[in-house]
């Protein structure tokens, strides 16, 4: 492992955060002489960020740990046209209010992860709408546009890859990568931002913006990526059966955050450990040597931890005993999402309205593939009811869902 001399880098090293930097001892000596202003972009594409923007959000968390000012850039601007980065089609453009309202419903949670405030190192949010939305064409062009080579944006990879399959790439989403390069610059002018953070699928984008940003104003701005994360069985971050594990409790129950995170494969514990928690590492090493059923112990500090950042250590504590109740007792959480229902109900409507599954079609296909549960008991049966006599049932949907229906 290199050895840094910044309290910022040794930290994003040792807990798996690098993937590319640009110039590593130039960013590494200066933040371990000053106050390093770095910033993330994130499109409001829906009113939640899920898991799969959790690392992001932690870079941000470690660079403020370090002593740094992280800057949250919320993508009023570029959201009205869409990354194209690794995106098999175009995104669907949201309008001014939908967009107004997701970035209301996305800042509730950085509050979660993040000290906001005035000082040196304190998180701001801001939105590139603010000057992307007043450019004038014909000057950006001539301003900015000439800096940027067609030839060199065509061999990023997320753009080869779609030309490479045959799938349309429009020159709005084209633009794009200009757009956020140009926000790197604009960020240096005026927050004097020296670090542009993101997924390894950004690399190109930040790339532009760190020539941008030199050949324009002569400032040296650095970038860091992350690994592309995936779950030991291949499977990309924060994706499930049942759809994106959201980060507000407004789109996901505390109780289903939990339980994400408890399901955890044994291989991937202690690295979620290492990214997902402020547990100190020697206590991560002794967690992950765990072997056998103990590593389930493992998996519960790590539910614990990264629910309880996110969502409060109440919440935590609660799904939790409601696990423990549920899985250890075989009782009946007052926790679990719920429904009231009559005395019989199709089991496929009972899924539906719980949550687990989008469609009637969708949630006879989880039936059919052995995924419904009623009260622990599999049913295969399509065409199965839920009978409700005086007590609740317990629906389980997968290993990772699990509901009430109680009486009408």
């Amino acid at each position: 492992m290199t050895s840094y001399q910044s309290d910022l880098l040794r930290t994003l090293s040792s807990r798996g955060y690098i993937h590319q930097m640009t110039d590593a001892a130039a960013l590494d000596s200066l933040a371990a002489k000053q106050v390093v202003p770095g910033y993330i972009g994130f499109d409001p594409t829906a009113p939640s960020l899920h898991v799969g923007s959790l690392v992001q959000i932690m870079l941000l968390r470690r660079l403020q740990q370090a002593g740094h000012k992280p800057v949250v850039l919320m993508g009023g601007g570029t959201g009205k046209i869409g990354d194209p980065s690794f995106k098999d089609e175009a995104r669907k453009l949201n309008s001014d209010e939908v967009i107004a309202a997701n970035i209301a419903g996305i800042r509730r949670i950085f509050a979660r992860f993040l000290t906001f405030g005035d000082g040196p190192s304190d998180a701001v949010m801001l939105d590139n709408a603010e000057w992307l939305d007043r450019l004038e064409y014909i000057p950006f062009l001539r301003e900015v546009g000439q800096h940027f080579s067609v030839n060199r944006m065509l061999s990023f990879d997320s753009v080869k890859l779609r030309l490479d399959r045959e799938q349309s790439l429009s020159f709005l989403e084209f633009n794009y990568m200009i757009l956020q390069g140009y926000d790197f610059r604009e960020l240096a002018r005026r927050e004097g931002v020296r670090l542009q953070m993101g997924g390894s699928d950004q690399w190109g984008n930040i790339v532009n913006g760190v020539e941008l940003a030199r050949r324009m104003d002569g400032t040296e701005v650095f970038g860091v990526t992350t690994p592309l994360l995936t779950t030991a069985s291949g499977e990309k971050m924060g994706k499930t059966v049942a759809g994106a594990v959201w980060l507000h409790e407004d789109q996901l129950p505390h109780f289903d955050y939990w339980q994400f995170w408890r399901n955890t494969d044994d291989r991937d514990v202690g690295r979620f450990l290492r990214l997902f928690t402020d547990l100190p590492l020697d206590e991560i090493a002794r967690l992950e040597a765990l072997e056998g059923a103990e590593i389930n112990e493992a998996k519960k500090v790590l539910a614990n931890e990264a629910t309880a950042m996110c969502r409060g250590r109440a919440a935590a504590e609660e799904a939790a005993e409601t696990a423990r109740r549920t899985f250890e007792e075989g009782a009946s959480g007052a926790t679990l999402p719920s429904i009231v229902a009559p005395g019989v109900t199709p089991l496929v409507d009972v899924l539906v309205s719980l949550g687990f599954a989008t469609s009637k079609g969708e949630a006879r296909r989880l039936i059919k593939g052995g995924g419904a549960r009623v009260d622990g008991e599999k049913v295969s049966d399509e065409a199965a009811v839920v009978t409700v006599a005086g007590a609740p049932v317990r629906i389980s949907a997968g290993k990772k869902h699990h509901g009430i229906v109680n009486p009408a």
